[in-house]
Protein backbone atom coordinates (compact mmCIF):
# COMPACT_ATOMS: atom_id res chain seq x y z
CA UNK A 1 0.00 0.00 0.00
CA UNK A 2 2.57 2.90 0.92
CA UNK A 3 5.34 1.74 -1.58
CA UNK A 4 2.69 1.47 -4.31
CA UNK A 5 1.26 4.96 -3.40
CA UNK A 6 4.94 7.06 -3.40
CA UNK A 7 5.55 5.85 -6.79
CA UNK A 8 2.45 7.12 -7.97
CA UNK A 9 3.41 10.00 -6.60
CA UNK A 10 6.66 10.61 -7.86
CA UNK A 11 5.83 9.56 -11.35
CA UNK A 12 3.09 12.14 -10.91
CA UNK A 13 5.92 14.97 -10.01
CA UNK A 14 7.60 13.78 -13.06
CA UNK A 15 10.61 11.46 -11.41
CA UNK A 16 11.65 8.99 -13.61
CA UNK A 17 14.21 7.25 -12.81
CA UNK A 18 12.70 4.96 -9.83
CA UNK A 19 14.17 1.52 -8.70
CA UNK A 20 11.67 -0.67 -7.01
CA UNK A 21 11.05 -4.30 -6.42
CA UNK A 22 7.84 -6.40 -5.30
CA UNK A 23 8.57 -8.56 -2.06
CA UNK A 24 8.20 -11.58 -4.64
CA UNK A 25 11.28 -10.18 -6.47
CA UNK A 26 13.81 -9.45 -3.79
CA UNK A 27 13.54 -11.31 -0.09
CA UNK A 28 14.67 -8.46 1.62
CA UNK A 29 15.00 -10.55 4.78
CA UNK A 30 17.96 -11.90 2.70
CA UNK A 31 21.21 -10.14 3.30
CA UNK A 32 23.09 -11.26 0.11
CA UNK A 33 20.11 -10.79 -2.23
CA UNK A 34 20.15 -7.05 -1.19
CA UNK A 35 23.46 -6.39 -1.27
CA UNK A 36 23.47 -7.71 -4.59
CA UNK A 37 20.29 -5.32 -5.61
CA UNK A 38 22.52 -2.27 -4.46
CA UNK A 39 25.54 -3.32 -6.58
CA UNK A 40 23.74 -3.77 -9.43
CA UNK A 41 21.46 -0.99 -9.11
CA UNK A 42 23.28 2.14 -7.04
CA UNK A 43 20.58 3.76 -5.71
CA UNK A 44 21.72 7.79 -4.67
CA UNK A 45 18.36 7.90 -2.11
CA UNK A 46 16.74 4.91 -0.31
CA UNK A 47 12.91 5.05 0.87
CA UNK A 48 12.10 2.03 2.56
CA UNK A 49 8.34 1.09 3.05
CA UNK A 50 8.91 -2.31 3.40
CA UNK A 51 7.53 -4.06 6.59
CA UNK A 52 5.89 -6.79 7.84
CA UNK A 53 2.66 -5.58 8.85
CA UNK A 54 -0.81 -6.33 10.65
CA UNK A 55 -3.47 -5.53 13.69
CA UNK A 56 -3.38 -6.55 16.98
CA UNK A 57 -4.24 -10.37 16.13
CA UNK A 58 -1.43 -10.54 13.78
CA UNK A 59 0.82 -9.16 16.03
CA UNK A 60 -0.33 -11.81 18.81
CA UNK A 61 -0.30 -14.20 16.54
CA UNK A 62 2.71 -14.45 15.39
CA UNK A 63 5.35 -11.81 17.42
CA UNK A 64 8.85 -13.78 16.30
CA UNK A 65 7.85 -12.42 12.81
CA UNK A 66 7.04 -9.09 13.58
CA UNK A 67 10.05 -8.54 15.47
CA UNK A 68 12.61 -10.84 13.53
CA UNK A 69 11.44 -9.83 9.61
CA UNK A 70 11.21 -6.42 10.45
CA UNK A 71 14.40 -6.17 11.90
CA UNK A 72 15.81 -8.19 9.07
CA UNK A 73 14.39 -5.86 6.24
CA UNK A 74 15.27 -2.31 7.87
CA UNK A 75 18.62 -3.59 8.76
CA UNK A 76 19.99 -5.54 5.89
CA UNK A 77 18.45 -1.79 3.68
CA UNK A 78 20.33 0.61 6.19
CA UNK A 79 23.20 -1.25 6.75
CA UNK A 80 23.85 -1.80 2.91
CA UNK A 81 22.41 2.02 2.01
CA UNK A 82 25.29 3.29 4.00
CA UNK A 83 28.13 0.97 3.32
CA UNK A 84 26.99 1.84 -0.46
CA UNK A 85 27.55 5.38 -0.22
CA UNK A 86 23.73 6.28 -0.46
CA UNK A 87 23.80 9.96 1.68
CA UNK A 88 19.77 10.21 2.15
CA UNK A 89 17.68 7.42 3.66
CA UNK A 90 13.75 7.74 4.68
CA UNK A 91 12.93 5.06 7.29
CA UNK A 92 8.82 4.83 7.81
CA UNK A 93 7.88 3.45 11.02
CA UNK A 94 4.55 3.57 13.03
CA UNK A 95 2.94 5.74 15.68
CA UNK A 96 3.37 2.19 18.09
CA UNK A 97 6.79 3.16 18.47
CA UNK A 98 5.41 5.12 21.38
CA UNK A 99 5.04 4.02 25.32
CA UNK A 100 1.35 2.60 25.71
CA UNK A 101 0.42 5.47 27.93
CA UNK A 102 2.35 8.53 27.24
CA UNK A 103 1.13 12.05 26.98
CA UNK A 104 -1.38 12.89 24.33
CA UNK A 105 -0.26 14.02 22.13
CA UNK A 106 2.25 12.34 21.13
CA UNK A 107 5.49 14.09 21.13
CA UNK A 108 8.52 12.83 19.23
CA UNK A 109 10.80 13.57 22.09
CA UNK A 110 8.93 10.67 23.90
CA UNK A 111 10.57 7.60 22.45
CA UNK A 112 11.55 5.22 25.01
CA UNK A 113 10.31 6.79 28.21
CA UNK A 114 8.09 3.97 29.19
CA UNK A 115 6.42 0.81 28.47
CA UNK A 116 4.77 0.04 25.02
CA UNK A 117 1.25 -1.56 24.48
CA UNK A 118 2.06 -5.53 24.83
CA UNK A 119 0.06 -6.45 21.71
CA UNK A 120 1.89 -4.75 19.16
CA UNK A 121 5.40 -4.34 20.91
CA UNK A 122 7.55 -6.93 18.85
CA UNK A 123 6.70 -4.85 15.36
CA UNK A 124 7.27 -1.23 17.46
CA UNK A 125 10.41 -2.58 19.01
CA UNK A 126 11.65 -3.43 15.41
CA UNK A 127 11.00 -0.22 14.09
CA UNK A 128 12.59 1.61 17.38
CA UNK A 129 15.58 -0.36 16.14
CA UNK A 130 15.63 1.23 12.77
CA UNK A 131 14.90 5.33 13.84
CA UNK A 132 18.11 4.51 16.23
CA UNK A 133 20.14 3.08 13.78
CA UNK A 134 19.20 6.05 11.22
CA UNK A 135 19.66 8.45 14.28
CA UNK A 136 22.88 6.60 14.97
CA UNK A 137 24.34 7.18 11.09
CA UNK A 138 23.30 10.87 11.19
CA UNK A 139 24.90 11.52 14.06
CA UNK A 140 28.11 10.06 13.87
CA UNK A 141 28.90 10.35 10.13
CA UNK A 142 26.69 13.54 8.98
CA UNK A 143 24.31 11.36 6.68
CA UNK A 144 21.02 12.67 6.03
CA UNK A 145 19.12 9.24 7.33
CA UNK A 146 15.70 10.27 8.89
CA UNK A 147 12.78 8.54 10.00
CA UNK A 148 8.82 9.30 9.40
CA UNK A 149 6.53 7.88 11.44
CA UNK A 150 3.37 7.83 10.33
CA UNK A 151 -0.31 7.15 12.19
CA UNK A 152 -2.82 4.55 11.41
CA UNK A 153 -3.05 4.38 7.44
CA UNK A 154 -5.26 3.01 4.76
CA UNK A 155 -6.20 3.40 1.61
CA UNK A 156 -5.81 2.05 -2.03
CA UNK A 157 -3.64 -1.15 -1.83
CA UNK A 158 -4.22 -1.88 1.54
CA UNK A 159 -4.64 -5.44 3.50
CA UNK A 160 -8.54 -6.73 3.32
CA UNK A 161 -7.85 -9.76 4.96
CA UNK A 162 -10.10 -10.37 7.76
CA UNK A 163 -7.16 -12.35 10.06
CA UNK A 164 -4.25 -9.66 9.39
CA UNK A 165 -5.66 -6.36 9.01
CA UNK A 166 -5.87 -3.34 10.73
CA UNK A 167 -8.77 -1.92 12.28
CA UNK A 168 -10.17 0.59 9.01
CA UNK A 169 -9.95 -1.64 6.31
CA UNK A 170 -10.69 -4.64 8.85
CA UNK A 171 -14.82 -2.93 8.98
CA UNK A 172 -15.12 -1.68 5.50
CA UNK A 173 -14.87 -5.62 4.15
CA UNK A 174 -16.89 -6.87 7.27
CA UNK A 175 -19.42 -3.66 6.55
CA UNK A 176 -19.61 -4.49 2.64
CA UNK A 177 -20.60 -8.17 3.54
CA UNK A 178 -23.04 -7.70 6.33
CA UNK A 179 -24.68 -5.56 3.78
CA UNK A 180 -23.99 -8.36 0.82
CA UNK A 181 -25.33 -11.22 3.00
CA UNK A 182 -28.78 -9.54 3.85
CA UNK A 183 -31.87 -11.56 3.91
CA UNK A 184 -34.51 -9.39 3.01
CA UNK A 185 -34.55 -6.43 4.39
CA UNK A 186 -32.28 -7.35 7.57
CA UNK A 187 -28.92 -7.02 7.12
CA UNK A 188 -27.01 -9.20 8.67
CA UNK A 189 -24.99 -7.94 12.20
CA UNK A 190 -21.70 -7.15 12.53
CA UNK A 191 -19.33 -8.08 15.44
CA UNK A 192 -15.88 -5.23 15.96
CA UNK A 193 -13.51 -5.99 18.76
CA UNK A 194 -13.19 -4.19 22.02
CA UNK A 195 -15.17 -1.66 23.81
CA UNK A 196 -15.50 1.17 20.83
CA UNK A 197 -13.73 3.71 22.89
CA UNK A 198 -10.30 3.93 22.53
CA UNK A 199 -9.61 7.01 20.04
CA UNK A 200 -7.52 6.54 16.91
CA UNK A 201 -6.08 8.80 14.25
CA UNK A 202 -5.73 7.64 10.52
CA UNK A 203 -3.92 9.09 7.39
CA UNK A 204 -4.90 8.46 4.02
CA UNK A 205 -1.58 6.63 2.51
CA UNK A 206 -1.62 9.50 -0.53
CA UNK A 207 -1.07 12.26 1.92
CA UNK A 208 1.59 10.21 3.58
CA UNK A 209 3.02 9.86 0.23
CA UNK A 210 3.45 13.90 -0.32
CA UNK A 211 4.93 13.68 2.87
CA UNK A 212 7.54 11.20 2.23
CA UNK A 213 8.03 12.95 -1.19
CA UNK A 214 8.51 16.52 0.89
CA UNK A 215 10.68 14.90 3.04
CA UNK A 216 12.76 13.91 0.17
CA UNK A 217 13.28 17.06 -1.47
CA UNK A 218 13.73 18.85 1.82
CA UNK A 219 16.39 18.79 4.03
CA UNK A 220 15.39 18.35 7.42
CA UNK A 221 17.11 19.35 10.98
CA UNK A 222 15.92 16.36 13.16
CA UNK A 223 16.36 12.67 12.57
CA UNK A 224 12.41 12.00 13.78
CA UNK A 225 9.28 13.56 12.95
CA UNK A 226 5.29 12.35 13.11
CA UNK A 227 3.45 11.91 10.18
CA UNK A 228 -0.50 12.70 10.48
CA UNK A 229 -3.71 14.52 10.95
CA UNK A 230 -3.68 15.87 14.51
CA UNK A 231 -6.99 14.78 14.92
CA UNK A 232 -8.52 11.61 16.01
CA UNK A 233 -12.12 10.04 16.69
CA UNK A 234 -13.14 7.01 19.13
CA UNK A 235 -13.24 3.35 16.97
CA UNK A 236 -17.04 3.52 17.55
CA UNK A 237 -17.56 6.97 15.67
CA UNK A 238 -15.05 5.01 13.17
CA UNK A 239 -17.10 1.97 13.00
CA UNK A 240 -20.63 4.28 12.30
CA UNK A 241 -18.71 6.35 9.73
CA UNK A 242 -17.68 3.65 7.98
CA UNK A 243 -21.53 1.77 8.39
CA UNK A 244 -22.30 5.08 7.02
CA UNK A 245 -20.07 5.11 3.99
CA UNK A 246 -20.72 1.83 2.64
CA UNK A 247 -24.41 1.34 3.53
CA UNK A 248 -25.19 -1.20 5.80
CA UNK A 249 -28.15 -0.83 8.46
CA UNK A 250 -27.77 -3.82 10.50
CA UNK A 251 -26.82 -4.06 14.01
CA UNK A 252 -23.29 -3.02 15.75
CA UNK A 253 -22.23 -5.75 18.25
CA UNK A 254 -19.09 -4.84 20.57
CA UNK A 255 -17.37 -7.49 21.80
CA UNK A 256 -15.89 -6.62 25.14
CA UNK A 257 -14.00 -9.81 26.00
CA UNK A 258 -11.23 -9.10 23.24
CA UNK A 259 -8.50 -5.94 23.39
CA UNK A 260 -8.72 -2.34 23.00
CA UNK A 261 -5.06 -1.73 22.50
CA UNK A 262 -3.61 1.18 23.49
CA UNK A 263 -6.26 4.00 24.80
CA UNK A 264 -5.48 6.69 22.20
CA UNK A 265 -2.51 7.21 19.98
CA UNK A 266 -2.94 10.87 19.15
CA UNK A 267 0.22 12.57 16.72
CA UNK A 268 1.91 15.84 17.88
CA UNK A 269 2.33 17.01 13.56
CA UNK A 270 3.32 20.10 14.54
CA UNK A 271 7.33 19.53 13.90
CA UNK A 272 5.95 18.19 10.47
CA UNK A 273 4.06 21.35 10.09
CA UNK A 274 6.67 23.77 10.80
CA UNK A 275 8.98 22.30 8.41
CA UNK A 276 6.73 22.83 5.82
CA UNK A 277 4.16 20.16 5.20
CA UNK A 278 0.26 19.31 6.16
CA UNK A 279 -2.09 16.73 5.67
CA UNK A 280 -5.06 17.38 3.10
CA UNK A 281 -7.57 14.55 2.85
CA UNK A 282 -10.69 14.38 5.45
CA UNK A 283 -11.54 10.88 7.17
CA UNK A 284 -14.68 10.82 5.47
CA UNK A 285 -12.89 11.39 1.95
CA UNK A 286 -10.04 8.88 2.51
CA UNK A 287 -12.98 5.90 3.12
CA UNK A 288 -15.55 7.12 0.47
CA UNK A 289 -12.44 6.65 -2.47
CA UNK A 290 -10.40 3.66 -0.44
CA UNK A 291 -14.06 1.99 -0.35
CA UNK A 292 -14.54 2.81 -4.18
CA UNK A 293 -10.88 1.11 -4.64
CA UNK A 294 -11.97 -1.75 -2.60
CA UNK A 295 -15.18 -2.42 -4.96
CA UNK A 296 -13.24 -2.44 -7.84
CA UNK A 297 -10.67 -4.78 -6.42
CA UNK A 298 -12.93 -7.16 -4.61
CA UNK A 299 -11.58 -9.90 -6.03
CA UNK A 300 -7.55 -9.57 -5.41
CA UNK A 301 -7.66 -7.66 -2.27
CA UNK A 302 -4.39 -8.68 -0.66
CA UNK A 303 -4.34 -11.88 1.69
CA UNK A 304 -1.52 -12.44 4.18
CA UNK A 305 -0.60 -15.88 5.03
CA UNK A 306 2.34 -16.18 7.84
CA UNK A 307 3.50 -19.05 9.59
Amino acid sequence: MVGSAIWRKLEAEGYTNLIGKTSAELDLRNQAAVQDFFKAEKPELVIDAAARVGGILANNTYPYQFLMENLQIQNNLIDTAFHSGVEKFIFLGSSCIYPKLAPQPLKEEYLLTAPLEPTNEWYAIAKIAGVKACEAIRKQYGKDYISLMPTNLYGPHDNFDLKTSHVLPSMIRKFHEAKQYAVGSKQSTVTLWGSGTPMREFLYVEDLAEAVVFAMENKFSDNLYNVGTGEDLTIKDLALLIQKIVGHTGEIIWDSTKPDGTPRKLMDVSKMEKAGWKAKTSLEDGIRKTYEWFLENQDSVKQVKMG
